[in-house]
Protein backbone atom coordinates (compact mmCIF):
# COMPACT_ATOMS: atom_id res chain seq x y z
CA UNK A 1 0.00 0.00 0.00
CA UNK A 2 1.27 3.37 -0.80
CA UNK A 3 -0.64 6.55 0.85
CA UNK A 4 0.72 8.94 -1.93
CA UNK A 5 -1.80 7.60 -4.67
CA UNK A 6 -4.41 4.82 -5.10
CA UNK A 7 -2.21 1.37 -6.31
CA UNK A 8 -3.04 -0.25 -9.87
CA UNK A 9 -3.87 -3.47 -7.74
CA UNK A 10 -6.36 -2.48 -5.46
CA UNK A 11 -8.56 0.21 -3.63
CA UNK A 12 -7.46 1.76 -0.57
CA UNK A 13 -10.23 2.12 2.03
CA UNK A 14 -9.00 5.37 4.14
CA UNK A 15 -11.60 5.03 6.38
CA UNK A 16 -9.57 1.90 7.60
CA UNK A 17 -6.40 3.61 7.56
CA UNK A 18 -7.74 6.56 9.72
CA UNK A 19 -8.80 3.62 12.22
CA UNK A 20 -5.65 1.93 12.18
CA UNK A 21 -3.49 4.92 12.52
CA UNK A 22 -6.03 7.00 14.83
CA UNK A 23 -6.44 4.42 17.89
CA UNK A 24 -5.20 5.67 21.31
CA UNK A 25 -2.16 4.04 22.26
CA UNK A 26 -3.26 3.03 25.28
CA UNK A 27 -6.12 0.97 22.91
CA UNK A 28 -3.90 -0.39 20.12
CA UNK A 29 -2.32 -3.91 19.77
CA UNK A 30 -1.30 -6.29 17.55
CA UNK A 31 -2.80 -6.58 14.24
CA UNK A 32 -2.42 -9.14 11.87
CA UNK A 33 -2.62 -8.34 7.67
CA UNK A 34 -3.57 -10.70 5.86
CA UNK A 35 -2.43 -10.65 2.40
CA UNK A 36 -3.80 -12.47 -0.77
CA UNK A 37 -1.62 -11.84 -3.66
CA UNK A 38 -2.41 -12.27 -7.54
CA UNK A 39 0.82 -11.61 -9.86
CA UNK A 40 0.98 -10.50 -13.33
CA UNK A 41 3.32 -12.99 -15.64
CA UNK A 42 5.36 -10.21 -16.27
CA UNK A 43 6.40 -7.20 -14.02
CA UNK A 44 5.35 -4.05 -15.54
CA UNK A 45 7.43 -0.91 -14.42
CA UNK A 46 6.31 2.54 -15.18
CA UNK A 47 10.65 3.38 -15.82
CA UNK A 48 12.38 1.26 -18.67
CA UNK A 49 13.95 -1.65 -16.77
CA UNK A 50 16.31 -3.19 -19.53
CA UNK A 51 14.91 -6.41 -17.99
CA UNK A 52 11.72 -8.98 -17.67
CA UNK A 53 11.12 -10.54 -14.68
CA UNK A 54 7.89 -11.90 -13.36
CA UNK A 55 5.26 -10.54 -11.33
CA UNK A 56 6.09 -12.62 -8.19
CA UNK A 57 9.87 -12.29 -9.12
CA UNK A 58 9.22 -8.31 -8.22
CA UNK A 59 7.10 -8.90 -4.72
CA UNK A 60 10.44 -10.87 -3.57
CA UNK A 61 12.12 -7.68 -4.80
CA UNK A 62 9.54 -5.81 -3.02
CA UNK A 63 9.54 -8.14 0.62
CA UNK A 64 10.62 -5.40 3.38
CA UNK A 65 12.46 -7.68 5.30
CA UNK A 66 14.79 -5.78 7.38
CA UNK A 67 11.96 -3.04 7.76
CA UNK A 68 9.43 -5.29 9.40
CA UNK A 69 12.23 -6.62 11.67
CA UNK A 70 13.30 -3.05 12.73
CA UNK A 71 9.40 -1.85 13.67
CA UNK A 72 8.72 -5.56 15.16
CA UNK A 73 6.44 -7.08 12.72
CA UNK A 74 7.00 -11.03 11.67
CA UNK A 75 5.70 -12.73 8.56
CA UNK A 76 3.63 -15.68 10.69
CA UNK A 77 3.10 -17.28 7.17
CA UNK A 78 3.63 -17.07 3.92
CA UNK A 79 2.24 -19.93 1.54
CA UNK A 80 2.08 -20.41 -2.01
CA UNK A 81 -1.93 -21.51 -3.35
CA UNK A 82 -2.00 -24.79 -4.62
CA UNK A 83 -5.62 -24.98 -5.31
CA UNK A 84 -8.90 -22.48 -5.29
CA UNK A 85 -11.74 -24.47 -4.27
CA UNK A 86 -14.22 -21.82 -3.79
CA UNK A 87 -14.30 -18.59 -5.01
CA UNK A 88 -14.81 -16.09 -8.08
CA UNK A 89 -12.06 -15.90 -10.87
CA UNK A 90 -9.44 -14.24 -9.32
CA UNK A 91 -6.38 -16.79 -9.48
CA UNK A 92 -4.44 -15.81 -6.12
CA UNK A 93 -1.03 -17.12 -6.22
CA UNK A 94 0.50 -16.47 -2.52
CA UNK A 95 -0.96 -15.53 0.76
CA UNK A 96 0.61 -13.82 3.83
CA UNK A 97 0.24 -13.11 7.32
CA UNK A 98 2.19 -10.28 8.98
CA UNK A 99 1.59 -9.66 12.51
CA UNK A 100 2.46 -6.02 13.22
CA UNK A 101 2.92 -4.64 17.26
CA UNK A 102 0.34 -2.16 16.74
CA UNK A 103 -2.11 -1.02 13.81
CA UNK A 104 -0.25 2.52 13.89
CA UNK A 105 3.16 0.30 13.04
CA UNK A 106 1.64 -0.37 10.10
CA UNK A 107 0.73 3.06 9.16
CA UNK A 108 4.03 4.72 9.91
CA UNK A 109 5.72 2.25 8.12
CA UNK A 110 3.68 3.60 4.72
CA UNK A 111 5.89 6.84 4.58
CA UNK A 112 9.43 5.88 5.80
CA UNK A 113 11.40 6.73 2.39
CA UNK A 114 12.86 2.78 2.29
CA UNK A 115 9.75 1.66 2.17
CA UNK A 116 8.51 3.65 -0.34
CA UNK A 117 11.27 3.52 -2.49
CA UNK A 118 10.70 -0.77 -2.36
CA UNK A 119 6.90 0.22 -3.11
CA UNK A 120 7.65 0.36 -7.10
CA UNK A 121 8.52 -3.35 -7.16
CA UNK A 122 5.30 -4.13 -5.93
CA UNK A 123 3.33 -1.68 -7.85
CA UNK A 124 4.76 -3.51 -10.65
CA UNK A 125 4.37 -6.99 -9.77
CA UNK A 126 1.26 -7.35 -8.74
CA UNK A 127 -2.04 -7.64 -10.55
CA UNK A 128 -4.38 -7.81 -7.31
CA UNK A 129 -4.18 -7.76 -3.57
CA UNK A 130 -6.36 -8.13 -0.57
CA UNK A 131 -4.85 -6.21 2.65
CA UNK A 132 -7.35 -7.24 5.47
CA UNK A 133 -6.73 -5.74 9.19
CA UNK A 134 -7.32 -8.58 11.36
CA UNK A 135 -7.62 -9.43 15.45
CA UNK A 136 -7.47 -12.82 16.58
CA UNK A 137 -11.36 -14.65 17.00
CA UNK A 138 -12.35 -14.82 20.67
CA UNK A 139 -14.80 -17.59 19.74
CA UNK A 140 -12.88 -20.46 18.68
CA UNK A 141 -14.56 -23.52 19.06
CA UNK A 142 -13.39 -26.03 21.52
CA UNK A 143 -11.05 -28.80 20.04
CA UNK A 144 -8.15 -31.45 20.96
CA UNK A 145 -4.95 -28.73 20.97
CA UNK A 146 -2.51 -31.85 21.48
CA UNK A 147 0.21 -32.94 18.56
CA UNK A 148 -1.64 -35.38 16.77
CA UNK A 149 -0.07 -38.63 16.74
CA UNK A 150 0.44 -39.49 13.42
CA UNK A 151 0.54 -43.59 14.15
CA UNK A 152 -2.58 -43.18 15.30
CA UNK A 153 -4.08 -40.94 12.05
CA UNK A 154 -5.31 -42.44 8.44
CA UNK A 155 -3.12 -40.11 5.98
CA UNK A 156 -0.12 -38.78 7.92
CA UNK A 157 2.61 -36.34 6.43
CA UNK A 158 4.62 -38.07 3.96
CA UNK A 159 7.31 -36.74 1.32
CA UNK A 160 5.19 -36.79 -1.39
CA UNK A 161 2.15 -35.59 0.42
CA UNK A 162 3.11 -33.24 3.17
CA UNK A 163 0.99 -30.85 5.37
CA UNK A 164 -1.50 -27.75 3.74
CA UNK A 165 -3.38 -25.29 5.26
CA UNK A 166 -6.46 -24.99 4.17
CA UNK A 167 -8.10 -21.02 4.09
CA UNK A 168 -11.62 -19.91 4.32
CA UNK A 169 -12.33 -16.11 3.69
CA UNK A 170 -15.51 -15.56 4.49
CA UNK A 171 -18.63 -13.03 4.44
CA UNK A 172 -21.47 -13.88 6.58
CA UNK A 173 -24.99 -14.01 6.03
CA UNK A 174 -27.33 -12.53 8.43
CA UNK A 175 -26.88 -14.77 11.20
CA UNK A 176 -24.90 -16.69 9.34
CA UNK A 177 -22.25 -17.05 12.33
CA UNK A 178 -24.77 -18.86 14.29
CA UNK A 179 -25.89 -21.15 11.55
CA UNK A 180 -22.50 -21.87 11.16
CA UNK A 181 -22.18 -23.53 14.38
CA UNK A 182 -24.06 -26.98 13.46
CA UNK A 183 -21.75 -27.34 10.33
CA UNK A 184 -18.69 -26.51 13.06
CA UNK A 185 -19.71 -29.27 15.25
CA UNK A 186 -20.08 -31.98 12.68
CA UNK A 187 -16.55 -30.72 10.77
CA UNK A 188 -14.57 -31.26 13.51
CA UNK A 189 -15.90 -34.91 14.29
CA UNK A 190 -14.53 -35.83 11.07
CA UNK A 191 -11.77 -33.84 11.23
CA UNK A 192 -10.05 -33.87 14.66
CA UNK A 193 -9.53 -37.48 14.00
CA UNK A 194 -8.07 -37.08 11.05
CA UNK A 195 -5.14 -34.32 12.75
CA UNK A 196 -6.83 -31.55 11.56
CA UNK A 197 -5.69 -28.80 13.68
CA UNK A 198 -7.10 -24.97 13.94
CA UNK A 199 -3.85 -22.98 12.52
CA UNK A 200 -5.40 -19.39 13.56
CA UNK A 201 -9.17 -17.98 13.05
CA UNK A 202 -9.18 -14.06 12.27
CA UNK A 203 -12.10 -11.59 12.28
CA UNK A 204 -11.33 -8.88 9.62
CA UNK A 205 -11.80 -5.23 10.81
CA UNK A 206 -11.46 -3.85 7.38
CA UNK A 207 -10.12 -4.24 3.88
CA UNK A 208 -6.85 -1.84 4.06
CA UNK A 209 -6.51 -2.76 -0.02
CA UNK A 210 -9.26 -4.26 -1.88
CA UNK A 211 -11.64 -4.41 -4.39
CA UNK A 212 -15.08 -3.01 -2.00
CA UNK A 213 -16.62 -6.36 -0.89
CA UNK A 214 -16.84 -6.62 3.03
CA UNK A 215 -15.37 -9.55 4.42
CA UNK A 216 -15.64 -10.86 7.96
CA UNK A 217 -13.57 -13.83 8.80
CA UNK A 218 -10.57 -15.68 7.60
CA UNK A 219 -9.83 -19.30 8.72
CA UNK A 220 -6.49 -21.54 8.77
CA UNK A 221 -6.88 -25.18 9.20
CA UNK A 222 -3.92 -27.71 9.32
CA UNK A 223 -3.66 -31.13 7.76
CA UNK A 224 -1.69 -33.14 7.79
CA UNK A 225 -1.60 -34.09 4.08
CA UNK A 226 -4.11 -33.44 1.07
CA UNK A 227 -5.31 -36.66 1.15
CA UNK A 228 -6.00 -36.05 4.96
CA UNK A 229 -8.31 -32.91 3.59
CA UNK A 230 -9.77 -34.91 0.83
CA UNK A 231 -11.09 -37.84 3.44
CA UNK A 232 -12.57 -34.81 5.00
CA UNK A 233 -14.14 -33.11 2.41
CA UNK A 234 -15.75 -36.48 0.96
CA UNK A 235 -16.96 -37.58 4.30
CA UNK A 236 -20.76 -38.15 4.15
CA UNK A 237 -21.62 -36.60 7.47
CA UNK A 238 -19.19 -33.12 6.94
CA UNK A 239 -21.50 -32.83 3.01
CA UNK A 240 -24.94 -33.48 5.25
CA UNK A 241 -23.63 -30.66 7.16
CA UNK A 242 -22.33 -28.53 4.63
CA UNK A 243 -25.24 -28.09 3.02
CA UNK A 244 -27.78 -27.80 5.74
CA UNK A 245 -25.23 -25.49 7.39
CA UNK A 246 -22.34 -24.10 5.49
CA UNK A 247 -23.45 -22.90 2.59
CA UNK A 248 -26.78 -21.02 4.21
CA UNK A 249 -24.25 -19.22 6.56
CA UNK A 250 -21.94 -17.44 3.93
CA UNK A 251 -23.06 -14.64 1.53
CA UNK A 252 -19.31 -14.74 -0.16
CA UNK A 253 -15.79 -16.98 -0.10
CA UNK A 254 -12.54 -17.88 -1.28
CA UNK A 255 -11.55 -21.27 -0.19
CA UNK A 256 -8.28 -22.39 -0.98
CA UNK A 257 -5.38 -25.02 -0.21
CA UNK A 258 -2.27 -23.74 0.58
CA UNK A 259 1.28 -24.62 0.79
CA UNK A 260 2.87 -23.10 3.33
CA UNK A 261 6.89 -22.06 3.28
CA UNK A 262 6.94 -20.57 5.91
CA UNK A 263 4.77 -21.37 9.07
CA UNK A 264 4.70 -19.75 12.55
CA UNK A 265 1.01 -19.56 13.37
CA UNK A 266 0.21 -19.93 16.90
CA UNK A 267 -2.47 -22.44 16.64
CA UNK A 268 -5.40 -22.82 18.59
CA UNK A 269 -2.98 -23.96 21.85
CA UNK A 270 -1.44 -20.42 21.88
CA UNK A 271 -3.82 -18.45 20.41
CA UNK A 272 -3.37 -15.56 20.39
CA UNK A 273 -1.35 -14.03 23.15
CA UNK A 274 0.18 -10.62 22.71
Amino acid sequence: MSPASSPGYGTVDMDVVARLAGTPPEDDGPVWMVNLMSYRDVATYADDRGETISGREADDRYAPLDILDEIGAEIVLAADVDTRLLGDDVSWDRIAIVRYPTGRSFVDMQSRADFRERHVHKEAGMAKTFVLACRPTADVPDADVEPPDWAGVAHPPTDDDPPVIVMHLIAWADGGRETMRGYETEAAAVAVPHGVRIGGWFDVEGSVVGDGRRWDEVRFNRFPSREAFMAVATDPRRLAAQGSNREPAMTDTYTMILRPTSDALPGLDRQFTT
